[in-house]
């Protein structure tokens, strides 16, 4: 059988198509365009930006390897600064206007603030206690109504056999979770190291205050120690101002509460723990706080005195509460700051969600503080367009705002620019 052979020999055979047509000549390709050559400096550079790169990367992992293990110191010092900001205006006040050492000023406010704390306790704790006695007691006469009503079976003595059950089955649970029970007990004592510690820290950033503001400015220019400087001390003082204003606020609103309970015949040994919750919440929760100070107090009074008796605080928290926006907050904190609404609550979730209730009820005069850090630090325009839409605010209002600040405003600026 013959077979085909390809020619031997020959040169290279044509390029075909598919039905034998034959293609045409591959144009000829231009030569590449030179590149090129990187200057001598580049790679040295490139390799030193790269090990730059490498070093900082690893210098942030190590400083956040380490903020990890040690969180629970940097919390306890994040919360002594605070107390410390806290009671800085205080004890300016004392060694400026009073003559008094700074370190006596301090302890003297210390003092003052640990006393507020101790009685504090010692009045809330046995005042919840009487609180749940009085629940308990009223529970205990709504059992039979509420097991007719629900067709329950709720134990209404100690001769009940459902009621020997629930006690047998409260003594299985501490026997089993005895082990929790010593950790809490354990937690307890590291709460109670915790706190002088906290307390000691925040002792010497008000006392070292001045020390550590002279440290901080050294590390900018002359022209921006100024600004940075004014700011931080009207920061301090309108934050300062802020926060006893709303302390001010809270023992008139406490206390004017607490009168009214008695007046609804609740007993002074519950009114006063309800009322000093009242008020602390009220003043220091942001927009829903009103609400929920009184909301606990008035449902409690409810359950012990009666619905008329709750009708009444009810009537009485609405009426205080006008009474507060529209004459004492603006008497008591004119010469504080003002802060918005929006950011306050934004502030409280914030800290809620980060840091539980501690962060939360810190929330509102960290936010105070850097607002108002702000405002005084940032350099501002006076303003040239007047909406329409801006309702009554004028150009003679705008210059009130500027001789308010004139820190803040820009001397150079110029409208037709």
């Amino acid at each position: 059988m013959n077979e085909s052979r390809p020619d031997v020999g020959k040169g290279p055979a044509e390029p075909e198509a598919a039905f034998g047509d034959a293609l045409p000549d591959r144009p000829d390709t231009p030569a590449p365009a030179p590149v090129a050559e990187a200057p001598d400096w580049v790679m040295p550079m490139v390799r030193k930006i790269i090990w730059r790169v490498v070093v900082v990367v690893l210098i942030v992992a190590a400083l956040l390897i380490m903020a990890t293990k040690a969180r629970s110191l940097l919390s306890m010092l994040f919360i002594a600064a605070f107390f410390g900001i806290a009671m800085e205006p205080a004890v300016n006040h004392l060694h400026m206007k009073h003559g008094m050492r700074r370190g006596a000023a301090t302890g003297l406010v210390f003092l003052l603030s640990a006393t507020f704390l101790i009685v504090l306790t010692f009045i809330m704790i046995p005042g919840l206690v009487n609180v749940a006695g009085e629940m308990s007691n009223t529970f205990k006469s709504a059992i039979p109504r509420i097991n007719d009503l629900f067709n329950t079976d709720f134990p209404t003595s100690r001769t009940d056999p459902a009621f020997a059950k629930a006690e047998e089955s409260v003594k299985d649970w501490v026997q089993n979770n005895a082990s929790d029970i010593m950790g809490f007990a354990g937690n307890t004592i590291g709460l109670v190291f915790q706190f002088f510690t906290i307390a000691m820290f925040a002792f010497y950033f008000a006392a070292d205050a001045p020390q550590i503001r002279r440290a901080i400015l050294r590390r900018f220019a002359p022209e921006r120690q100024q600004r940075l400087g004014w700011a931080f001390d009207a920061a301090i003082e309108q934050t300062g101002g802020y926060l006893y204003s709303r302390l001010l606020l809270m023992l008139i609103n406490g206390g004017l509460f607490f009168f009214v309970m008695l007046l609804v015949d609740v007993d002074w040994k519950i009114a006063l723990p309800l009322s000093i919750f009242e008020g602390f919440v009220a003043e220091f929760i942001p927009a829903i706080g009103t609400y929920i100070g009184a909301a606990v107090p008035i449902i409690i009074t409810w359950g012990i005195v009666g619905f008329t008796a709750a009708v009444i605080l009810l009537v009485w928290t609405l009426i205080y509460q006008q009474l507060e926006n529209y004459f004492l907050s603006p008497k008591i904190s004119a010469k504080t700051m003002d802060i918005n609404g929006g950011i306050a609550f934004g502030a409280a979730l914030a800290g809620g969600a980060i840091g539980g209730p501690m962060l939360a009820f810190m929330s509102l005069p960290i936010a105070a503080l850097v607002t108002s850090f702000l405002k005084n630090f940032s350099r501002r325009y006076p303003l040239a367009y007047f909406s329409p839409y801006d309702g009554d605010y004028t150009e003679e209002d705008e210059q009130a705002t500027i001789d308010a600040h004139p820190q803040v405003v820009r001397k150079d600026a110029d409208p037709d620019a």
